[in-house]
């Protein structure tokens, strides 16, 4: 079987990520925390195996995911952590969205805001 074919291992647990609804890669990418330069040679791993951004997904259809120590959003600046909430959360959607889609660009994958500004960058 080819490599690409054998589906992407979570650098955490070891697991498969079954699709893009899991994905921690993906999700960056979709929200901009990640460049799209670097999703060939970044690690996968499962959402919830980086719970420092699962906790800021805040839906009814996603079990909640709690953080200890300073990272926690607790320990967070309140408006901070109603930000990242909405932009986390939206990007998650983003990922539903997407896996319900078919032959959906790599490119279309990010947030609107986030295609402007890699269209800005490119410029």
């Amino acid at each position: 079987m080819a490599k690409c074919d054998e589906g992407y291992f979570c650098s955490v647990c070891g697991n498969d990520v079954k699709n893009v609804t899991y994905s921690d890669l993906y999700l960056r990418y979709v929200i901009g925390q990640l460049d799209p330069e670097l999703l060939h040679t970044t690690p996968e791993k499962h959402i919830r195996c980086n719970p420092e951004l699962a906790q800021f997904i805040v839906a009814e259809d996603f079990q909640p995911v709690t953080v200890e120590g300073p990272f926690s959003k607790t320990e967070l600046d309140p408006d901070f952590v109603a930000q990242q909430e909405a932009w986390v959360t939206r990007g998650w959607q983003r990922l539903k969205e997407i896996h319900d889609m078919q032959d959906v660009s790599i490119l279309e994958f990010p947030l609107p805001e986030v295609v402007e500004k890699l269209k800005s960058r490119q410029e």
